[in-house]
C-alpha cells in the first residue's frame, strides 16, 4: 500500500493501551489520514498519586504530532465541540470506553470498533483472559459497527487464531494485536471502497450455542482455586499470565501463609490422597500443588514484595517453609 495520504475518510482513533497502538501505528504508517487521537486521560501513579502517566496511545500519538483529546466525560460540551470540529467521516475504536451515541453516532460513515474476539463470544472488558481460562483452542479479532448496547453491534470482519497448549494472555495479546491491526486496514478500505456487507449477530448465533461473557477482571477474581482440575487450573494461570497475574495462599509446614503470584505453571497428572492445595516439594527445583486430579508443577512466581523469580531462586530463599 502507497504511503501518500489518503484524502478520504477523516479518522478519528480512540484508544489507549499498548493493544490500541498497533492499530493507530498501522493506520499512519499506511498513510491514512487520522486527523485527530482520542484517549484516557493521564493516570496518577507513585506512591502519593502525585505523578500522571501517559498511557501508550497518547506518546505515540505525541510522536506523530497527531491532535490529541483526553476528555473526562464524553458528554461534556467543550469535548463534543472538539470532537466535531475534526470533521470525521470516520471513527475506530480500539481498547477504548464506552462511548455514548452522541459520539459514536457523528461521522457519516458511522464508528466501528476492534474487539479481540470472536463476536458474539466473549463480549466484555477482558475476551482474551476469558477465552484462555475457559480453555479454548482458537480465538480472533472482531470489527463491528458500534450501537447502544456494548460488543452487540453488526459485525464487519473477523480474523481466526489458534490457541496452543502452552500459550498464555500476553502471548495471545501481541498476536491480536497484530492481526487486529491488519483487520482494521481491511475494514477500512472496506468502507472507503463501500464494500461493507455487515451482519447482525444474532445471525451467529445457533440455538444450541451458550454466549461466554468476559467481564472485567479483579483481583479476587484471580485467586486460584485448587479444588478444580488440573487442567482447570492450569488454563486459569495461563489465562492471567502475566497480567493480572493468578495468585494464591500457600500454607507453610509452621502454618504460616505465603502470598504468591503464579506466572508459569506444567501440568502434572496422577492419583494421591492429599488435600487440594497441599505442597510437595523435593527443596531444590520442583514445587508441586495439588489439585482434585493431580498437581500444577509451579516454574515462576513472585512473592509479595519480592521480584519475580524463578522456582529455583524461590526455593533457595524457602524449601525449609515447606519440608
Amino acid at each position: 500500500m502507497d504511503k501518500t495520504l489518503k484524502i478520504f475518510p477523516r479518522i478519528v482513533f480512540m484508544g489507549t493501551p499498548d493493544f490500541a497502538v498497533e492499530s493507530l501505528r498501522t493506520l499512519v504508517e499506511s498513510g491514512y489520514n487520522v486527523v485527530g487521537v482520542i484517549t484516557m486521560p493521564d493516570k496518577p501513579m507513585g506512591k502519593h498519586q502525585s505523578v500522571l502517566q501517559a498511557g501508550p496511545v497518547k506518546e505515540y500519538a505525541l510522536s506523530q504530532n497527531l491532535p490529541l483529546l483526553q476528555p473526562e466525560k464524553l458528554k461534556d460540551p467543550d469535548f463534543l465541540k472538539q470532537l466535531q470540529a475534526w470533521k470525521a467521516d470516520l471513527q475506530i475504536v480500539v481498547a477504548f470506553r464506552m462511548l455514548p451515541e452522541v459520539v459514536w453516532n457523528m461521522p457519516p460513515s458511522g464508528t466501528f470498533n476492534l474487539h479481540a474476539s470472536l463476536l458474539p463470544q466473549y463480549r466484555g472488558a477482558a475476551p482474551i483472559n476469558w477465552a484462555i481460562i475457559n480453555g479454548e483452542k482458537e480465538t480472533g479479532v472482531t470489527t463491528f459497527f458500534l450501537t447502544h448496547e456494548i460488543d452487540t453491534g453488526k459485525i464487519i470482519f473477523q480474523e481466526r487464531i489458534p490457541i496452543e497448549e502452552t500459550d498464555n494472555a500476553g502471548i495471545i495479546h501481541d498476536q491480536l494485536m497484530r492481526t487486529g491491526a491488519n483487520l482494521v486496514i481491511k475494514t477500512v478500505d472496506a468502507i472507503i471502497n463501500k464494500e461493507v456487507y455487515s451482519v447482525e449477530q444474532k445471525a451467529l448465533i445457533s440455538n444450541e450455542e451458550i454466549l461466554k461473557p468476559a467481564p472485567k477482571i479483579f483481583k479476587e477474581t484471580c485467586r486460584i482455586n485448587w479444588n478444580k482440575t488440573t487442567k482447570e487450573v492450569y488454563d486459569f494461570i495461563r489465562g492471567l499470565s502475566p497480567y493480572p497475574t493468578a495468585w494464591t495462599e500457600l500454607k507453610t509446614t509452621q502454618n504460616e501463609l505465603l502470598i504468591l503470584k503464579i506466572f508459569e505453571a506444567e501440568k502434572k497428572t496422577g492419583q494421591h490422597n492429599l488435600t487440594p492445595g497441599s505442597i510437595v516439594t523435593d527443596g531444590k527445583k520442583q514445587l508441586d500443588v495439588a489439585t482434585s486430579d493431580g498437581f500444577i508443577r509451579i516454574k515462576n512466581l513472585q512473592q509479595a514484595g519480592k521480584k519475580r523469580m524463578p522456582v529455583e531462586d524461590f526455593l533457595r530463599g524457602y524449601a525449609r517453609f515447606f519440608l
